[in-house]
């Protein structure tokens, strides 16, 4: 133990020094690091702080109200016009409002406020850039080392390794920017930034940006950097929070081959181990390709999803095979004789809880984004609640529903069931046995090293150049990844984006080659995206939903990438319903994600076993609404089972929103070159939603394309 305990410090020691050493040539954000040995020590017994200095500190900051009045920040405003005239009267009334918003008593009396905005406002032109382009480019500094930190502490909690120790979990769960925004209000950078550079809400970037120029949407984006000032304690407890949820889904695994029916047969082989959802999922979707017992296979999984979703399931065959298990009688049993379970109860739930209550500590210190909904949507997506929604159920409520539900029902020959929301039979011909492309996939990738040697030629395939694609993937590593893979873009130019996958024993299986395929999307996104745009307040897509669009246009072509495309005439049909389907399954999901949010902001004090009870019933309502006339099963509860809903807040409404935007672009690209086209849009950067959009396919995101085209491949399929 002391052995282990002396390794895990002396990494976590190098990685804390090895940076370190790179940012201090910044004298300015020196400060922003303390010496080795105590930010060591603070990270080790951070869990032991955080219950009373954290709480002290939340207590104190939430009662601070408003230092300066309004009527102080009015003086200031009217002698800075008075000097500088009425040219500048936007940008003064605007900046001296929002560093009055955010200035405390710690940060000096009502004369230094005023001494402050007059002597830090810039009017000229020439300079005002000058400031932008200088902290721009720290704050890139900063930012981007900061990442790499946290990538390398999280590496044990992520990646394959050993198993995750106590103190894996406290270095990987401390954040070591905690205290960057209270250093940036401290030193007045942030006051700098937010008196010089004014906010824009979602409503005014609509209005204004498409008139903007470039430079103008840089400096949108850096109004948008400083506009609440969150305690390092909350974003410390927040950080802890989320990575305790993480680590809880990556560990959620079940031994397949332990599985039993009711006459004690095992119908999944030894070693498969599959996550929940997605693994679940995949797999359950795999077995369409399985003519003699994949429906029987199906029907087990979907009883596991159930069982995983009110709690019914034995703690003992979570992340472990020490036990065979019946899920549809919840019978146990250790060595062919019946054992005694221990059903996780609400443990789901209280992950999800700890999620609610850890974002909604930012409602107090967030008053452009007053609610973890509000900020979900008007400033992370950028895209009104009320018009996603509108969205969902616009295409939900569509007749096309029932038509595609028709159409399946015909090519599986029978009724449809609740788990036919994953149906991914869209093929002109039978589909390829996962076995086969699994056996494919082994021999190609037997392991990270060489599924990261063929990225640049899976690129060349796509439509790049072998230039191009040889500089995009060299800032592309592959890592083998403890939970169902993820992609991990950088957060300064010239950094590497990592592509996190499950790699097997045996090799990389088609499930695992799948979800890579995807995940190298978002990486070629986010490598072009950082390196590739004009100014670094504009790195990114709009939202993530952008990036998922990217990921789907990949992911879509993976036989393709494996040299299986087959020619087909009704190819551009089999893909409108298998979209169109995609975003049915997604949308039922989101909304159950976004409605428990609204019951749980209506019921903040409720217990982890009410909650349960409330996604059970959203979900079922849900269910009633949209899909049991399609696919039966009243009171269905299987719209709960999605991961992200756990270890990702309001992070499920963005893929039906990329299913959308991603249908658009292939139409787009359609007869195009791919590549040409997506470096064209994703060199727009990060600018609002529907004016990326308007820029890249000439519309806003919308239904009606996809509904147009599934009712198209309807009518041409049927003949």
């Amino acid at each position: 133990g002391k052995i282990l305990l002396s390794e895990t410090l002396n990494v976590c020691l190098y990685t804390f020094g090895g940076f370190e050493k790179k940012l201090l040539y910044l004298k300015k954000i020196n400060k922003l690091f303390m010496n080795t040995r105590s930010f060591i020590a603070i990270a080790v017994m951070v869990n032991l702080l955080t219950a009373c200095t954290n709480n002290q500190e939340k207590k104190q900051d939430m009662n601070q109200a408003e230092f300066i009045t309004a009527a102080q920040s009015e003086e200031v405003i009217t002698r800075l016009k008075d000097s500088l005239g009425e040219a500048d009267a936007f940008r003064i009334e605007r900046g001296v409002e929002q560093v009055a918003a955010l200035w405390r008593e710690q940060d000096g009396n009502a004369d230094a406020f005023a001494q402050f905005c007059k002597s830090s406002f810039v009017a000229e032109t020439a300079a005002l850039f000058n400031l932008f382009s200088t902290l721009e480019r720290n704050f890139e500094v900063i930012g981007g080392y900061f990442h790499k930190m946290d990538v390398e502490l999280k590496m044990p909690l992520q990646l394959e390794g050993p198993d995750i120790t106590s103190v894996d979990m406290m270095f990987g769960s401390y954040d070591a920017s905690a205290h960057l925004t209270d250093d940036l209000y401290g030193n007045k950078i942030a006051f700098l930034t937010a008196l010089n550079f004014p906010f824009f809400s979602l409503d005014e970037k609509t209005e204004r940006g498409a008139k903007w120029s470039r430079r103008e949407w840089a400096y949108a984006r850096m109004g948008d950097r400083f506009i609440s000032r969150v305690p390092a304690a909350i974003q410390q407890d927040i950080s802890k929070t989320l990575t305790e949820a993480d680590a809880y889904i990556s560990d959620y695994n079940i031994f397949m081959g332990n599985l039993r029916n009711d006459a004690g047969e095992q119908l999944f082989p030894e070693g498969m181990k599959l996550i929940t959802h997605w693994g679940l999922r995949d797999e359950l979707k795999s077995n369409y390709a399985d003519t003699e017992r994949g429906l029987e296979k199906q029907r087990m999984i979907y009883k596991v999803m159930q069982r995983i979703i009110d709690q019914s399931i034995p703690r003992e065959v979570i992340n472990s095979g020490s036990h065979t298990w019946n899920p549809e009688t919840n019978e146990l049993f250790a060595d062919g004789n019946i054992a005694t379970g221990t059903p996780e109860d609400s443990r789901r739930y209280e992950v999800f809880l700890k999620n609610f209550h850890a974002m909604r500590q930012l409602d107090a210190y967030s008053p452009h984004y007053p609610t973890q909904l509000v900020r979900a949507f008007d400033g992370t997506m950028e895209v009104p609640q009320k018009d996603v929604e509108a969205l969902f159920v616009g295409l939900l409520s569509s007749p096309q529903v029932k038509e595609v539900g028709a159409l399946i029902a015909s090519r599986l020959g029978r009724e449809l069931e609740p788990f036919d929301i994953w149906y991914n039979g869209f093929k002109g011909d039978e589909g390829i046995p996962e076995e086969q492309l699994t056996a494919l996939t082994s021999r190609k990738y037997p392991d990270a090293a060489a599924l990261e040697k063929d990225l640049p030629n899976i690129l060349v395939k796509l439509g790049w150049n072998p230039e191009k694609a040889k500089e995009i993937t060299s800032l592309i590593t592959v890592d083998a990844s403890r939970g169902a893979g993820h992609a991990w873009g950088a957060e300064m130019r010239n950094d590497v984006a990592r592509l996190r996958t499950r790699i097997g024993e045996n090799g990389m299986d088609y499930k695992g080659y799948n979800i890579a395929v995807h995940e190298f999307g978002h990486n070629v996104e986010q490598t072009i995206t950082m390196n590739d745009v004009d100014y670094y307040m504009l790195n990114g897509v709009p939202n993530t939903s952008f990036t998922e669009a990217v990921a789907f246009l990949f992911q879509k072509r993976d036989l393709e990438l494996l040299g299986l495309k087959k020619s087909n005439p009704d190819e551009e049909h089999w893909l409108a319903l298998s979209s169109f389907w995609s975003a049915y399954e997604i949308m039922g999901v989101s909304l159950v994600d976004i409605r428990v949010w609204e019951w749980l902001y209506a019921h903040p004090d409720a217990m982890a076993a009410e909650l349960k009870e409330a996604v059970i019933d959203i979900a079922k309502e849900v269910w009633n609404s949209y899909y049991a006339g399609v696919l039966g099963g009243k009171d269905e509860t299987l719209l709960g089972i999605y991961s992200h809903m756990i270890d990702n807040p309001l992070y499920l409404p963005n893929y039906p929103m990329g299913h959308l935007i991603d249908f658009q672009i292939e139409q787009q690209v359609k007869g195009k070159n791919m590549a040409e086209e997506i470096e064209r849009m994703c060199r727009q950067g990060n600018i609002i939603p529907q004016l990326w959009m308007e820029h890249a396919v000439g519309s806003s995101i919308s239904i009606d394309p996809l509904l147009v085209a599934t009712e198209e491949a309807l009518a041409a399929l049927k003949q």
